[in-house]
């Protein structure tokens, strides 16, 4: 099997090592790995099957002979040196919000739109965590009964927010005398109904994030989003409360058996035996995980979810790696025509 060079941009950042983790736990075909990040990581050493490797600083030539490049390190990088790695005839996977709703940029979620993948022009979006989970358990339904209106609330985890907001719980939790600062508030024993800065009309980008890019990778602007996103004092993963409106009539049981059979998708409704998707349940797995199903009596067509996902992983660093195989495959396939 043909072997890949890889560059992980914002190494030393969580998402950027979870890509590393995940890369190694998926025998990814990595030939040559270059974790690159700024001039404050070099030097520091990441191993990668039993090899340590040195962080190196992202400058315009760290692509050279890249065959995929792996950003998590911010829009404000991603923006540019995404086209320098795309110049450079590597494929960029971009985890930011940078180029999300760029239209000559996909936007992937291999179990929604894989056939996106070959739009790209040397760059592919990742999306937002949120968004990728709540459209994982979405698209089968949307295909079977066409969804309407989305209502959703998050509650997501200080991971969503990087090293420094966990840094900040976990110093509030042990009651140290001067706590990290990531958030305007406290964050241990509270939750914030706060994701992202405020734009007009008083929602978040977080919020916004999830309005649009639900309908980009969902392929279809006739689906109504309303989002509120609240940072909880949680590490492991997302959590989203989802209540849809369907065009058409369906039953439970039919539920039950589309996501069943969908792809990512880990069904926990036992309530009987009080089991539910929780983030201590999704932390390290990359399925999507749908339970608390049930009808909304108060409106025709109305159903509620409780959906749950690890952020860093299927939210960010698995969804990315995924892109990634999916394109080695439409390549493989191509190749396999000629």
């Amino acid at each position: 099997m043909r072997q890949f060079n890889v560059a992980v941009v914002g190494a030393t950042g969580l998402v950027g090592r979870k890509m590393i983790q995940v890369l190694e736990e998926r025998n990814f075909p990595v030939g040559n790995l270059r974790l690159l990040a700024s001039k404050k990581s070099v030097g520091k050493k990441i191993t990668f099957r039993d090899m340590d490797y040195a962080v190196e600083e992202l400058t315009p030539n760290s692509f050279m002979g890249i065959d995929i490049a792996l950003f998590s390190a911010g829009a404000a990088v991603s923006k540019e040196f995404a086209p320098v790695a795309a110049r450079a005839g590597a494929l960029a996977i971009d985890n930011s919000s940078a180029w999300r709703m760029d239209k000559d940029v996909p936007l992937v979620v291999p179990e929604v739109n894989p056939d996106a993948i070959v739009l790209h022009k040397g760059i592919i979006a990742n999306p937002n965590c949120s968004a990728i989970q709540m459209v994982v358990a979405l698209k089968p339904l949307h295909d079977r009964w066409k969804i309407k209106r989305v209502v959703v609330s998050t509650y997501q985890s200080v991971t969503g927010a990087g090293n420094l907001a966990v840094r900040q719980l976990e110093s509030e939790l042990a009651k140290d005398a001067n706590p990290t600062k990531k958030f305007p508030h406290p964050i241990a024993f509270n939750v914030l109904p706060q994701v992202d800065v405020f734009v007009d009309g008083g929602y978040t980008k977080e919020e916004m994030k999830m309005v649009n890019e639900t309908k980009k990778i969902m392929g279809d602007d006739s689906i109504n989003v309303t989002a509120t996103c609240v940072r909880v004092p949680v590490i492991g993963g997302h959590s989203e409360a989802v209540n849809l409106e369907f065009e058409n009539p369906y039953t439970l049981e039919e539920v039950y058996d589309v996501l069943r059979r969908a792809p990512g998708i880990c069904l926990q409704d036992d309530v009987n035996q009080s089991i539910y998707p929780m983030p201590i349940w999704s932390h390290e797995c990359d399925e999507v995980f749908v339970g608390r199903i049930r009808r909304d009596e108060t409106i025709k067509n109305g159903l509620n979810l409780w959906i749950v996902s690890d952020n860093l992983r299927k939210g960010a660093a698995t969804n990315a790696v995924q892109i990634a195989e999916e394109w080695i495959n439409d390549n493989s396939k191509v190749k396999s025509k000629k």
